[in-house]
């Protein structure tokens, strides 16, 4: 037997105003996005906002169906967007931000599974880290340099 220990590191921003200004500024539009969510069934509202290399900025949110497997999240709505229409661009960021119709969200919520893994898809593809920032309606917000740091045991192309 042999132990085996993976570390990461994350940033943990007591608020917005804690970010410098062009992540404070991503995060205003992740928040911005999830006011153009389709979730009536949940009533749980994600926006994500993606910035590009070139300095363009693709958001998404997500979208529930009423055959949930069908929806989507906003995470890859903003990712597959932004890969469609500038394809071969490289990812620098992605800044999510959630809502509820329920309650007040005051912490952190990090992307799915699923999200992460189809997020590091596209790190693995243009070798290089992606940062991500996430945060509730309200509070604090984390920062990942890498969907490594999210993913570590990650399924991948090697294995097929």
């Amino acid at each position: 037997m042999k132990e085996f220990n993976k570390q990461t590191s994350f940033t943990i921003f007591e608020s917005l105003s804690e970010l410098e200004d062009d992540n404070n500024a991503l995060m205003q539009q992740a928040k911005k996005a999830i006011s153009k969510a389709y979730a009536p069934y949940s009533h749980f509202q994600v926006g994500a906002a993606v910035l590009l290399a070139n300095g363009k900025v693709v958001i998404g949110n997500n979208q529930e169906n009423a055959a949930y497997p069908s929806g989507m999240c906003a995470e890859r709505v903003a990712v597959w967007s932004a890969a469609s229409r500038y394809p071969n661009v490289v990812i620098k960021k992605i800044a999510i931000a959630v809502k509820s119709k329920h309650r007040e969200i005051d912490r952190p919520v990090a992307p799915c599974g699923a999200c992460r893994q189809s997020l590091l898809e596209y790190e693995i593809k243009q070798k290089e880290a992606i940062e991500v920032f996430f945060m509730g309606e309200i509070g604090k917000v984390i920062k990942a340099n890498s969907l490594q740091d999210l993913l570590p045991f990650s399924f991948d192309q090697s294995f097929l």
